[in-house]
């Protein structure tokens, strides 16, 4: 490994206020498509999830400060340096956050397996932000109360649920392809 490589991984990443950040992109003239993540404690699935978001243009990664994994080597290494480029926004209390987000014209979408309709079915134009809890438990229930919409991803295996990872993309995906 080159000194190079060995430095992106390693510098500190810029945490950005989401009530500094939202202004710029409503300005912008974008429908901001954001990414709140909850409870996601792997580190690789973390990574993972930034490199996603990054590469389909997601204006922001939304994590709380405590019960999320920690932004360190391994999670810059799994995001292949994406967290360089994505604006992440680490809140005190999630829940006011996303409360925030809905005052300021944000749709909430929850992908969670206890959902009725289809991710596909969702409204992914408007601004918007997409949630997705942990594997272990999910998107907390004060959350999916408050979520605009629920959605899932169709399972049609023996396993009930998808890596967070591989959800998230789908979701963000769904929001690109609808907005392309």
């Amino acid at each position: 490994m080159g000194f190079r490589s060995s430095l992106c991984r390693s510098k500190k990443i810029e945490f950005i206020s989401i009530e500094m950040l939202l202004p710029v992109l409503f300005e912008k003239g974008s429908e901001p498509l954001l990414l709140v993540l909850d409870q996601i404690t792997d580190v690789r699935n973390f990574g993972a999830i930034a490199r996603s978001a990054e590469c389909a243009g997601v204006d922001a990664i939304i994590i709380p400060e405590k019960g999320m994994a920690r932004i360190g080597a391994d999670s810059i290494k799994t995001s292949s340096g994406a967290l360089h480029h994505i604006p992440v926004c680490k809140v005190p209390n999630l829940f006011r956050t996303i409360q925030f987000l809905k005052d300021s014209g944000i749709q909430i979408v929850a992908a969670t397996e206890k959902a009725n309709q289809i991710y596909t079915g969702g409204n992914f134009k408007i601004p918007v932000a997409i949630v997705v809890g942990s594997e272990e438990s999910g998107i907390s229930q004060a959350i999916l109360n408050i979520a605009d919409q629920q959605l899932k991803i169709p399972l049609f295996g023996n396993i009930e649920s998808l890596n967070v990872s591989v959800s998230a993309a789908l979701m963000i995906y769904e929001a690109v392809r609808q907005r392309n």
